[in-house]
């Protein structure tokens, strides 16, 4: 449905999804990580919704605004990683798990609201505010789904890497986690292959037939 919008307004629709979505997963882990008792996100005064406090210029502004500029239907980004100190931990790699957990699940949380708000829109049948609110919702729903679902890949350093480290024995771990060099490059080659949205299309499908029916379209 976004095909029909001009480029300003697919910028409009989508910025502020885009940032929630993104600084909202990161204030996800630093939330948890201060409960399981680390403080150095808090410290640091980035566990707060402010976007300045977690923008990243590629990941936040560039990379979303080009995937917006040349129409490819796939938007994703990323936000400064909130910093994380395992030595603050018990048991490190087990609490870096419930960390990471959190990100995605923060991601499924506000894609819910987002769908209740187009919700809204649907139900008042009012065009001048139903359309925005509808097409926001559709926006929102959407990056925040495929935030998650990328992000549970198991592709270090994405969060699903820290879940599986989190259960895997300590040997295996180690050698795995010694792959996170290589994994942002490895998610750029899914990405310019696409490769990626093929091993997504089939879930972001599914959970977007889900959370539509949720704003009841």
């Amino acid at each position: 449905m976004m095909d029909e919008l001009t480029l300003i307004q697919r910028i409009v629709v989508w910025i502020l999804p885009v940032i929630f979505a993104i600084t909202g997963h990161e204030v996800a882990h630093g939330w948890v990580a201060k409960k399981l008792g680390d403080n150095t996100a808090a410290d640091q005064g980035r566990l707060t919704l402010n976007p300045l406090k977690h923008i990243d210029i590629l990941g936040t502004l560039v990379i979303p605004g080009l995937l917006l500029l040349t129409f490819t239907g796939f938007v994703f980004g990323w936000a400064k990683p909130v910093p994380v100190d395992p030595r603050a931990f018990k048991k490190p790699r087990q609490a870096m798990a419930i960390v990471a957990v959190a990100g995605p699940l923060s991601n499924l949380l506000m894609a819910a609201a987002w769908a209740l708000l187009a919700r809204i829109g649907v139900m008042l049948e009012i065009e001048y505010i139903s359309f925005p609110l509808i097409y926001s919702g559709v926006a929102g729903i959407s990056i925040n789904l495929v935030l998650a679902l990328i992000n549970l890949l198991p592709i270090p350093p994405l969060d699903g890497s820290r879940i599986l480290s989190g259960v895997l024995p300590d040997y295996w771990a180690w050698q795995y986690n010694r792959l996170e060099r290589f994994g942002f490059i490895f998610l750029l080659i899914l990405l310019a292959t696409d490769v990626l949205q093929y091993l997504l299309a089939y879930p972001m499908y599914y959970a977007q037939q889900l959370f539509f029916s949720l704003a009841g379209m």
